[in-house]
């Protein structure tokens, strides 16, 4: 089941009210509505209404299906944030030396979708997890010689074999470095 509440006219640009609806997009309803309730910002009352108003949606049209849904089983499916409109809206503000200074009222329109389904993986999900996941060495690579941990920035580390012993090179090291390793690896 899925319900829509939308708000138009907010006062306050498009931009503004998008940082505040990042917060809650793929959030449970119980989440959104606590983030929105703390969030200093002066969009967060009329989303949160925006919010409430799309809960009250999903109950009603559930009612009218002789559906049970629970409040809590909602979340945030899709949460977006229009321009509306700010031309023929201009203000004149006093500004130094006889000047004027022009100001924009910014208004904008908020849609909040709500779903009971089961929880898909947004695309936010999907660069959480693969955030925590490593990055495997590559075959090529590995088959070159050169180790993928503990290398800096620009910094490839080779392995060859000389006479039975290992000899290590770092791409940009000094002479003296070199020599310190080849004599270590001698002895």
């Amino acid at each position: 089941m899925e319900a829509r509440a939308s708000s138009k006219y907010l006062r306050g640009s498009a931009q503004k009210a998008r940082l505040v609806v990042d917060m809650i997009r793929g959030k449970n309803v119980g989440d959104a509505l606590a983030i929105l309730q703390f969030t200093n910002k002066r969009a967060a009352h009329p989303i949160e209404k925006c919010v409430r108003s799309a809960i009250a949606n999903a109950t009603e049209a559930a009612e009218r299906a002789n559906i049970a849904v629970d409040p809590d089983d909602l979340w945030v499916k899709a949460c977006f944030v229009d321009m509306g409109p700010h031309k023929n809206r201009r203000r004149v503000r006093p500004a130094p030396q006889g000047r004027a200074y022009r100001e924009q009222r910014h208004f904008c329109h908020v849609t909040v979708l709500l779903s009971s389904d089961g929880k898909e993986n947004t695309p936010a999900d999907k660069v959480a997890a693969t955030r925590g996941k490593k990055k495997a060495v590559a075959p090529a690579a590995a088959a070159a010689g050169v180790k993928a941990e503990g290398r800096k920035r620009g910094a490839a580390v080779k392995t060859s074999k000389d006479s039975g012993a290992e000899k290590k090179t770092t791409k940009g090291a000094p002479a003296k470095a070199e020599a310190a390793t080849e004599e270590t690896a001698q002895e």
